[in-house]
């Protein structure tokens, strides 16, 4: 009894959780989905959104046009939605339960993958926070030095570092009171912007590709970057938490959050010409009592973003199988982070580094969601929690070598699906991107491939193995009354 009252106290405000990829117990559930939507609207009440306005714009779309793509990309935060429902189910993170797909040890390269894309959000964010603090110093009349540039990195690292240890209580607290603050402080943006837009910037617009290109970086910047943390944060629910509310909650919350943001930065990049970070052209579009409380907010809530990716890439790493707690790996990733950061600020354009990212991303996120969702409805969402944590040679999932091979070949054909239809021009151009004018597709070539190939080779394997689960819990349920007589 005394060790269930210590763990229940780990989750609690302000306290810092010891938990991180075991199960979660049945009696330590607690919250409702209205707790999802808070932390979703919070974390995604971001600068990094304005940036996937102003990038979208930059590839010569008219501001019309980046409406549509903005509206169009939005909506894979229906698959953060769907990639939130299995938590409840098992008690346990995205990376546990993606085990069931491609077995414990065919699960650590995509595991592994996702741990270099956390890794890579943290790093831009530590550099939008640095870029916030260089402006709000501007404003003060200091110029930034070199040495005040290195100062204000590590001290951002510093500060970035307490808040994940907390985890997941305060997380979910902080995130919902950010939220608070943020959303008059766009309404007002918004109002002060608006008369500044330019609606016939860039009038005659770009052709269909450059369409898909911008709805591919909304995509990839938005819902499809986030799905592989929806777990993480839902895994705290009650099993029988009604699943629509799950899904309705995580999704809505972060698509009309970010599409507005995304239209607020489009409307800035109306305004503003030729700007290569977020940050220094802001001054052209908002007057210094605005400017001021939104870089002080923008700060904030990057660290509340970073905060999210940080404890995601904590239980990442737990998952790949690196034997360490939550706040090393969180020391880890901030000791990378600081030398990307270095890399970001003293380049010729974070723009352009942050969009290369954005399009680097879908080469992963788009088929193992694929997969995943794939998984899932095949199993009828039916997982052997016990045998995803263990992981071990008498586990259900184990299967030839600790490897199944479906979602392997499904993985690595997805992502081969994608590089053919990717326009990461200059660094890369696909095959099909390049025969078509530049469009990019690869998001769903990468869902569809990596669904539909692991649904003909797995179908009926998982068909069995799930039969063989559920007979075996009918009879456990059935012996208990016996047991207990």
């Amino acid at each position: 009894m005394a060790a269930e009252t210590r763990q229940h106290t780990d989750d609690q405000v302000f306290e810092i959780e010891q938990r991180g990829i075991q199960l979660v117990p049945a009696s330590e559930r607690h919250g409702k989905p209205s707790d999802l939507f808070w932390m979703w609207l919070g974390t995604n009440l971001n600068i990094f959104y304005i940036i996937n306005g102003i990038v979208i714009v930059g590839l010569g779309l008219s501001f019309g046009q980046a409406l549509l793509a903005i509206a169009l990309g939005s909506l894979s935060f229906f698959f953060v939605g769907l990639c939130s429902l299995q938590g409840p189910k098992t008690g346990t993170s995205a990376f546990m339960i993606s085990r069931a797909a491609f077995g414990p040890n065919g699960n650590r390269a995509p595991t592994l993958f996702n741990w270099f894309n956390c890794v890579g959000y943290e790093a831009s964010g530590i550099a939008l926070i640095v870029l916030a603090v260089i402006a709000l110093f501007a404003q003060a009349g200091v110029h930034a030095s070199t040495g005040l540039k290195a100062v204000i990195i590590f001290g951002a690292a510093a500060v970035q570092f307490v808040m994940p240890l907390y985890g997941h209580q305060t997380i979910m607290t902080c995130l919902r009171w950010l939220s608070y603050l943020f959303v008059p402080l766009f309404i007002i943006m918004a109002i002060v912007v608006a008369p500044k837009v330019h609606l016939a910037s860039g009038s005659h617009g770009a052709g269909w590709a450059m369409v898909t290109l911008g709805v591919a970086l909304i995509a990839a910047g938005g819902g499809l970057g986030w799905t592989t943390m929806g777990n993480d944060y839902s895994r705290y629910l009650p099993a029988d938490t009604p699943q629509k509310r799950i899904f309705w909650a995580a999704s809505m919350s972060g698509m009309l959050a970010s599409a507005a943001l995304a239209v607020l930065g489009a409307a800035i990049a109306s305004i503003v010409k030729g700007s290569t970070d977020p940050i220094s052209g802001l001054p052209q579009a908002l007057p210094s009592w605005v400017l001021v409380p939104y870089l002080v907010l923008a700060i904030l809530t990057v660290l509340g973003v970073n905060t999210i990716d940080l404890y995601s890439s904590g239980l990442t790493l737990q998952a790949i199988g690196v034997p360490v707690k939550r706040w090393m790996a969180a020391l880890i990733d901030l000791s990378i982070c600081i030398a990307l950061t270095f890399f970001a600020i003293f380049s010729s354009s974070f723009n352009h580094l942050y969009g290369e990212l954005l399009s680097l991303l879908i080469l992963f996120f788009a088929p193992w969601v694929g997969i995943y969702l794939a998984d899932w409805l095949l199993r009828r969402g039916r997982y052997d929690a016990q045998s995803l944590v263990n992981g071990g040679r008498s586990g259900r999932y184990w299967r030839n070598g600790g490897f199944h091979i479906p979602g392997v070949v499904a993985m690595i054909a997805g992502m081969g699906a994608v590089a053919l239809w990717l326009d990461d021009a200059p660094t890369y151009v696909g095959p099909l991107s390049s025969r078509t004018g530049g469009s990019d597709l690869s998001m769903f070539m990468g869902l569809a491939v990596g669904a539909g190939l692991y649904w003909l080779l797995a179908r009926r394997s998982v068909a069995v193995e799930t039969l063989i689960a559920a007979d075996r819990d009918a009879v456990t349920a059935a012996a208990v009354p016996d047991l207990q007589a």
